[in-house]
């Protein structure tokens, strides 16, 4: 996710601020939830037109700090938690993939069960 000097300044920002006494597990997680639906109101009612035009103009400021936010907030979640986001990444596109076998999977949204 972030590299160790962007990681190490984020940290930094939050231990400046004595804020790791409000980041539990539960705080975080809610945080997250939190930042990803301001991100999505951005985009909310709009058509793909729409969006395209706002990626384009300044308003794109705006979808760049959200998406910021909540990767800040899982940086801290998953340091906090000691866990190595890209192994768990990696680990749940195996998972993925036996899910969503390619010959099932292509060009269709239906959930693996369905």
């Amino acid at each position: 996710m972030l590299n160790d000097k962007v990681l190490a300044a984020v940290l930094e920002f939050r231990r400046k601020r004595d804020w790791e006494q409000f980041h539990q597990p539960k705080e975080l997680a809610a945080a997250i939830t939190v930042e990803a639906s301001e991100l999505l109101e951005i985009f909310q009612w709009k058509s793909h037109d729409e969006v395209a035009r706002l990626l384009e103009s300044p308003s794109r400021e705006r979808v760049e700090d959200e998406i910021a936010d909540v990767v800040i907030l899982l940086s801290y979640l998953c340091h906090d938690l000691g866990l190595d986001v890209n192994a768990a990444v990696l680990s749940k596109l195996k998972k993925n993939e036996a899910k969503y076998p390619v010959e099932k999977s292509y060009g269709n949204a239906r959930k693996y069960d369905e």
